[in-house]
């Protein structure tokens, strides 16, 4: 088996991984990933025919099957996953610079695609792309990082307990924020105690002796001119506030939502003695848009600076994502639903201005467990008095609570279902709510609105 340093050096050849076999850049280390459904060590060999340098595997059967200048360019290894961890902490290990390392049940990729737009504005800033935010998506994040970078910013999710631990111990933040603690997973995390013990997991790194050593690291080597605070925190969230103070977290900036309003429908919060205007919907972005102006601050950017970044940033990604077609205006958030998301979605549209009508579209909600028919009937319950013109409501898991309302409510199993719907009954001059869990692909509708 081959050690971590020596695998390393032969990354460092050309600094360049693949996982993926159909993607094969000429002197790359590809690295055969194995799932319940895929093993990407059937696919090795081809992968060095293709151009890869070195193939790193865990089945020996590839080295016996290898031959010629090909079995030279195999490497074996116990387990390709914790290798790719290990690979990515040691390269981690030659930045001496702040990693900042961001968690939480909702917000937590907005929340740093904010902080990473107003970084950008001082430092170069290395970042995760989209949600690459997994045990995968963390170790490629941070094999991107190239001597130019002065700041990384690391998100991290989870569905297990131990998630969190794990993927922290990869990337070895300095610094860590929880965007905060709600409903989501409940069938891998078992309960609301069980979220709050994993996202949790990064404050005990954060509160721990590596974290220490790291940051010490960091100061000593000059990585960043300012003392930075440990943590990140909502001085309004107190099951947070709980949670970092058990855990002895004291070197901390605190944030804390101002009261903001909307205006057209934006939210606009207060700012260097006014109010800032962003292009999010929903208050329930403050939060995000507060815990951006507290880092950049936390980080020596001038408050000007952030404001132009925050005003300027414009979410791309199904994600309270506003678009204007010729016939409604539509607020796109497919790319993920769970309880406490929902929740606050829906209120936030019930509550807001619109022009014309209001119809929300709103597909299940995944991964809740025994806890599925109970969340759903919340929401369910959420949305009658929420008085809405129109609601349709997706997925089997809605689609049983059909009996428990009186209300008007269209239910269809599918996302195909709605499609059908709305080519029969468009609607006209209204104002739109799409959201629910990603697999539902409610993301395909606004081309029929």
């Amino acid at each position: 088996m081959t050690d971590i340093k020596t695998l390393y050096q032969l990354y460092m050849q050309r600094q360049t991984l693949t996982t993926d076999s159909r993607d094969c850049p000429e002197g790359s280390m590809f690295l055969a990933l194995k799932g319940d459904k895929f093993d990407g060590n059937q696919y090795a060999l081809a992968a060095l025919e293709k151009g890869c340098a070195y193939a790193v595997v865990s089945d020996p059967q590839v080295l016996e099957q290898a031959s010629g200048e090909l079995r030279p360019r195999v490497i074996l290894v116990e387990d390709t996953l914790l290798t790719l961890k290990r690979l990515a902490r040691e390269h981690r290990r030659q930045f001496h610079i702040p990693v900042l390392a961001i968690t939480g049940t909702n917000g937590k990729t907005t929340t740093k695609e904010l902080i990473a737009a107003v970084l950008s504005r001082r430092y170069n800033v290395l970042y995760t792309e989209g949600n690459l935010n997994n045990d995968i998506g963390v170790p490629k994040t941070l094999l991107r990082l190239r001597p130019e970078h002065d700041v990384a910013i690391v998100e991290m999710g989870a569905s297990h307990p131990g998630d969190i631990k794990t993927l922290a111990e990869t990337a070895e933040p300095t610094c860590g924020l929880i965007t905060n603690v709600g409903r989501a997973h409940l069938q891998g995390f078992g309960s609301f105690e069980g979220v709050c013990r994993t996202k949790g997991e990064l404050y005990d790194w954060l509160a721990s002796g590596g974290a220490d050593a790291v940051a010490a690291d960091v100061a000593a080597r000059g990585g960043m001119p300012l003392p930075l605070p440990r943590v990140f925190l909502n001085a309004a969230d107190p099951t947070l506030c709980r949670m970092a103070d058990e855990r002895g977290l004291r070197r901390r900036a605190t944030y804390a939502p101002q009261e903001g309003s909307r205006s057209n429908p934006f939210l606009c919060v207060p700012f260097g003695g006014g109010e800032l205007q962003t292009q999010l919907i929903g208050l329930y972005n403050e939060p995000n848009v507060m815990a951006a102006i507290a880092v950049g601050r936390a980080f020596g950017v001038d408050d000007a600076l952030t404001a132009q970044a925050l005003a300027g940033y414009r979410p791309t990604n199904n994600r309270s994502q506003l678009e204007r077609t010729a016939r409604n205006t539509l607020i796109i958030d497919a790319y993920n639903a769970n309880p406490s998301s929902m929740s606050l979605a829906i209120d936030n549209f019930a509550n807001m201005e619109s022009e014309g009508d209001k119809v929300a579209i709103l597909g299940q909600m995944n991964e809740l467990g025994a806890e599925s028919r109970q969340e759903h009937l919340s929401i369910l319950r959420q949305l009658e008095r929420a008085a809405l013109r129109r609601v349709v409501l997706v997925g089997p898991e809605f689609c049983a609570l059909q009996g428990e309302t009186a209300a008007n409510f269209t239910f269809c199993p599918t996302t195909d279902d709605v499609k059908r719907l709305l080519q029969q009954r468009p609607p006209q001059g209204c104002t739109i709510l799409i959201k629910g869990s990603n697999s539902f692909r409610l993301y395909e509708l606004p081309t029929l609105l």
